[in-house]
């Protein structure tokens, strides 16, 4: 029986399977179906225990524990997936202190046919443990074990769910950020070359093939951010204000974010990215935060990294001047490939910077410097996905 890998996903082949859960703790399982926006249309597409019946998913009472079924001929045409949740009943309790659990795919013969142990998970209460999704046609299975450390109110704010309909026990939410509008087109999408001891300064939509002279792919890369603050003048001179800015970089297996790297986890599962500190001021000259990328080992159903900079106290970049992401090579004495600039302050508390991303003949570095409202990685997430297809 395959064992899936965070992130990484599977065909289906069976019109009817069931997701179950082996874990030691008490746990409820349910499910959302969501649209091609990761939302519900309504409340009724989230299946719980006092809501257990959706279009082409039911939530059955086992002797082992809830399962969730589902039959993929019955899901509505503008479904795109079905996520299958955990969430711990003791509100209190975290997946840390507890065993990993596994959850299992099987057809309606009861033969298993995947399975994913969900590690890794600490102060989480609630967790996605797996989505069944549709791509060209056919439907597949992906191992997300995304965590919510909010519990049950992050959950269902996330995926736009009324707190009002959901079970009693669960906390109320603090609400959720307006989504980001769908993102614009870039002003450019020209790809230049690398060029030996000639640095790359690209233009917003610009993008640049991550090979060097000769072709050859580079391995090894660091990608730098750094911002000044503006000084703020007054009677008795000029000052800079502390502006706590926090570098991130999000992984995607296609629009699906598999992992993250941020100030909070300083590494990715894989140990492909790793982040190298946090800068809580902006003060001083160079790189503020680094991040470093091994293009070598970054798993394959990853097809993105996205490099995403967020306003810890909420202020916004027309606080801060000279943001810049550069690229450097890691493999040398850091010689700088590429760099890109923010010119002018925006009224956003997050800007996304850069991403690189596998294209036909190897990974690319592309620049966007859209902002999008999000004080922190949490908030930033679900309005990354935008950004993939760019």
């Amino acid at each position: 029986m395959p064992t899936l890998a965070k992130g990484q996903n599977a065909p289906l082949e069976a019109d009817t399977i069931t997701i179950s859960v082996a874990l030691s703790a008490p746990a409820d399982v349910s499910a959302l179906l969501l649209t091609e926006s990761g939302k519900v249309r309504t409340d009724a597409d989230f299946v719980f225990f006092n809501q257990p019946s959706g279009p082409g998913v039911q939530l059955l009472t086992r002797p082992g524990g809830a399962e969730v079924q589902i039959t993929t001929a019955q899901i509505p045409t503008d479904i795109d997936l079905v996520r299958a949740v955990i969430t711990l009943d003791n509100p209190g309790a975290t997946f840390g202190q507890f065993p990993a659990p596994t959850a299992r795919v099987a057809d309606a013969t009861g033969s298993l046919l995947y399975e994913y142990p969900i590690d890794g998970l600490a102060s989480e209460s609630v967790v996605v443990a797996l989505e069944v999704y549709r791509r060209q046609g056919a439907w597949k299975v992906r191992a997300v074990g995304q965590g919510y450390a909010g519990g049950f109110a992050d959950l269902v704010t996330d995926h736009g769910i009324s707190v009002d309909d959901a079970p009693a026990s669960a906390p109320a939410p603090t609400p959720a950020p307006a989504p980001a509008a769908s993102p614009p087109a870039p002003a450019q999408s020209t790809e230049v070359n690398l060029t030996k001891g000639r640095p790359v300064s690209l233009v917003k939509g610009q993008r640049v093939s991550l090979r060097k002279d000769g072709g050859v792919a580079l391995t090894l890369v660091k990608m730098g951010l750094g911002w000044d603050p503006v000084e703020k003048r007054g009677m008795f001179g000029s000052r800079a204000i502390d502006i706590d800015l926090d570098a991130s970089a999000v992984m995607f297996a296609d629009d699906q974010i598999a992992d993250v790297c941020y100030y909070g986890q300083l590494q990715s599962k894989d140990g492909s990215v790793v982040h190298q500190g946090d800068n809580r001021t902006g003060a001083g000259d160079g790189d503020d935060e680094v991040i470093m990328v091994d293009l070598t080992r970054v798993p394959a159903y990853v097809n993105t990294i996205m490099f995403v900079v967020t306003s810890y106290k909420g202020q916004t970049f027309e606080q801060v001047q000279n943001a810049f992401c550069r690229l450097i090579d890691a493999t040398t004495a850091g010689d700088e490939l590429a760099r890109y600039t923010l010119h002018g302050g925006m009224p956003f508390t997050g800007m996304v910077m850069a991403k690189v991303f596998r294209g036909g003949d190897g990974w690319k570095l592309q620049a966007i410097g859209e902002g999008i409202q999000a004080k922190h990685l949490g908030e930033a997430a679900p309005q990354l996905a935008g950004f993939v297809h760019i």
